[in-house]
């Protein structure tokens, strides 16, 4: 059985921080790709961040500069840094698992900012 939970989304200031954690049970998870995905209110779903099992990282531009992805394997969790965070950073942000065919999908997060 394969798991994975998203903690950390809440409410937050324009300009505040928060960090997103992602846990993952049931898969090898040192050698999967992570990513987080985020999804706002009538928009598509876009790609955020990446970090591969090596720990090479790419961002989305408009997040490039304020949001960090990392991962610890000791404890099968993967991370998102958010800092500076703007109004149209408010999204639905769901943790994603990649390796070969393999795919898998947290049940997502809320992050509001607004003042």
């Amino acid at each position: 059985q394969v798991q994975l939970v998203e903690s950390g989304g809440g409410l937050v200031q324009p300009g505040g921080s928060l960090r997103l954690s992602c846990a993952a049970s049931g898969i090898t998870f040192r050698i999967y790709t992570m990513n987080w995905y985020r999804q706002a209110p009538g928009k598509q779903r876009e790609l955020v961040a990446t970090i591969i099992s090596a720990g090479g990282t790419n961002y989305a531009d408009n997040v490039k500069g304020r949001f960090t992805i990392s991962r610890d394997n000791d404890k099968d969790t993967a991370y998102l840094q958010m800092n500076s965070l703007k109004p149209e950073d408010t999204a639905v942000y769901y943790c994603n698992a990649k390796y070969s065919l393999n795919i898998y999908w947290g049940q997502g997060t809320q992050v509001t900012v607004s003042s």
